[in-house]
């Protein structure tokens, strides 16, 4: 069970991305005042947790009426989150975690943050939402461990909740260095969590004989 809430832990953190979040949260807001932007972080954080509780939650079942496979489920999942983690370990300026000059100018130019950019596609986008589905999937239908992965990520949402409403201080105390030694370190776990969800697809669709 243990090693089940650390795989989801890890694995919604490094795919939300809450200290890049909070970061370009700090960078969006430079003359907002504090009540504004606690509301924006409130209301972002929230809108976020709904998309992804609802993915998490609804995903598979629905991909299961569509005729996907949990094989092909966790293939597929496996792949886009090594994609997401090989962005993170190599710093890639596409990175999953950054926005195209056009979203930043409209981002900009906008009343409120909170629905775009913050919940979507920054806090649940697209890598988050197949997390979830994927370790959705891995529970296969036992409740104990469907429960841990909804814990792991309302804990990893009231966590980006916490970096948000302090993102202007975090933003001058981490640096960017320490930021990108972070983004390192999770990009590898979540590699790892990655391929061995490619291993678990593709041992599991039986398209691989076993040895003898």
């Amino acid at each position: 069970m243990l090693a089940a809430a650390l795989t989801s832990f890890t694995t919604f953190f490094a795919t939300i991305g809450p200290l890049e979040a909070a970061v370009l949260f700090a960078t969006l807001t430079p003359a907002t005042s504090q009540a504004e932007r606690r509301r924006i972080a409130v209301r972002a954080t929230a809108i976020a947790s709904a998309i992804l509780g609802a993915s998490t939650l609804a995903g598979g079942p629905l991909l299961k009426q569509l005729g996907v496979s949990i094989p092909a489920l966790q293939t597929a999942g496996g792949v886009i989150l090594l994609v997401i983690a090989l962005d993170m370990v190599f710093a890639r300026p596409s990175s999953a975690f950054k926005l195209t000059p056009s979203e930043g100018a409209e981002a900009q130019r906008k009343d409120d943050l909170a629905v775009f950019p913050l919940a979507t596609p920054l806090l649940a986008g697209p890598g988050a939402m197949s997390a979830g589905i994927l370790l959705a999937a891995n529970a296969h239908g036992n409740a104990t461990e469907l429960a841990i992965t909804v814990a792991a990520l309302t804990a990893v949402m009231v966590l980006t909740l916490v970096l948000l409403l302090l993102a202007h201080r975090l933003a001058g105390f981490i640096g960017v260095t320490a930021q990108r030694v972070l983004m390192r370190v999770f990009g590898i776990l979540l590699a790892a969590i990655a391929v061995q969800a490619l291993f678990d697809g593709i041992g599991a669709s039986g398209l691989m004989l076993p040895h003898a």
